[in-house]
């Protein structure tokens, strides 16, 4: 004859612990895993401005311009304004300024902007990070 059996298993209480730890867990991870998502897709603008930032460097390099309101998107072999990309708004060169904008669509990076601005007409260029990304830590 055998004894009795004894129940294998977890309590209800371990189980209840068990759930709320990773509640917490999961509730201090989103924040961060957040950050790291959007600052990854965002990394897609910093890899589109490459084409309009080395020709506003060429033609800089070139010694044909007297002021950058001559570098604009479309002229001078500077790369004509891009327009909507599966996320991205728009890339353009104003002023021997490139302005890429986040598409409006709805996640954390709507509008956000990424701004590169030349520092003149005489090489070296130097480049200034600016737009909307600086103060949200994207960029």
């Amino acid at each position: 004859m055998t004894g009795p059996q004894r129940q294998k298993g977890f309590t209800l209480i371990e189980l209840m612990i068990v759930t709320i730890i990773i509640g917490i867990l999961a509730t201090l991870a989103m924040p961060a895993y957040n950050a790291y998502r959007n600052e990854a897709r965002f990394t897609e603008a910093l890899l589109a401005v490459g084409d309009h930032r080395s020709a506003v460097s060429v033609q800089v390099q070139s010694g044909r311009f007297t002021a950058l309101s001559q570098i604009d998107s479309g002229t001078n072999g500077i790369p004509p304004e891009q327009v909507r990309t599966s996320t991205l708004h728009g890339i353009n060169v104003v002023d021997g300024v490139v302005t890429v904008t986040w598409k409006n669509d709805s996640s954390d990076l709507a509008g956000v902007t990424f701004t590169l601005t030349a520092s003149g007409t005489t090489p070296p260029v130097e480049w200034t990070i600016g737009g909307s990304c600086v103060a949200l830590g994207y960029c």
